[in-house]
């Protein structure tokens, strides 16, 4: 496991120390944290969560209904 010394003014200090023990963790565990979500190369599970939350959201299929093709493009 790697280990990092990072350096923060007082306030943020204060900040971070507020934050991981409202979140019940250690703040090396808190910045991890942070680290993990801010590095991830994927939805966050919060988003992939609301996938089928809109029931009257209509379908691609639906959307393109009526839909006409491209206008000309004028000559250049």
């Amino acid at each position: 496991m790697g280990q990092v010394t990072i350096y923060l003014d007082a306030e943020t200090e204060q900040k971070m120390r507020r934050a991981a023990e409202g979140a019940g963790l250690p703040q090396s565990r808190w910045i991890a944290r942070l680290i993990e979500r801010e590095t991830a190369e994927g939805w966050p599970q919060e988003v992939t969560r609301l996938a089928g939350a809109w029931t009257d959201l209509p379908t691609a299929e639906e959307l393109r209904l009526g839909v006409v093709g491209d206008a000309k493009r004028e000559p250049l």
